[in-house]
């Protein structure tokens, strides 16, 4: 009986140390170093409502607003997770038929392949700049608005992600679609 009660104590014990003061280092370290990233990165209206978060994909598929990739998930930001098709699979080629169809591209004016292809986990925020500004003549006319002023929005939103270390630029769709709707 003793050495029950002692095998008892050291497995709470155990259980405390590892999982509770784990957990509370990394949640209190995340807290410190990245509190926005670490509840969420979520973006709510002036009233507090949340609206999104700058980390995870929304379908957006009304002409007057950007088109994020598509999702392998269907956007759902609880199952998170990559098709697993082999980019030889007649799925993949079907969808990316439809994506380019969906644009209406053509052999002159070809769709950039990461408006046509899922990412890995399905939810991505972000587009190319190159994909953002493909979408332009569409929702400047949707919106009746001006091209040099939406391709404006569009070079004012996109970052380099890697900072100095790349070229290419992305944007969040998201924050794109808001930036759009304050016009």
């Amino acid at each position: 009986m003793q050495s029950l009660l002692a095998s008892i104590r050291i497995a709470v014990a155990t259980m405390l140390i590892c999982v509770a003061g784990y957990a509370t280092a990394v949640w209190a370290v995340a807290q410190a170093i990245a509190p926005d990233t670490a509840n969420g990165s979520l973006i709510t209206r002036d009233d507090g409502t949340v609206i999104g978060s700058r980390q995870v994909a929304q379908a957006f598929t009304r002409p007057e607003y950007f088109w994020p990739r598509p999702s392998a998930v269907d956007y759902d930001g609880a199952g998170a997770g990559g098709s697993n098709l082999s980019p030889t699979s007649t799925a993949v080629a079907d969808r990316g038929r439809e994506m380019v169809e969906r644009y209406g591209a053509t052999a002159e004016n070809p769709l950039p392949a990461d408006l046509a292809a899922a990412s890995g986990a399905g939810l991505d925020p972000h587009i190319s700049e190159a994909g953002a500004l493909y979408q332009v003549p569409r929702i400047a006319e949707a919106r009746g608005l001006d091209r040099a002023r939406v391709e404006a929005l569009v070079s004012d939103g996109a970052f380099a992600p890697g900072g100095f270390l790349t070229d290419s630029r992305i944007v969040n769709v998201l924050e794109l679609n808001l930036a759009l709707d304050r016009l």
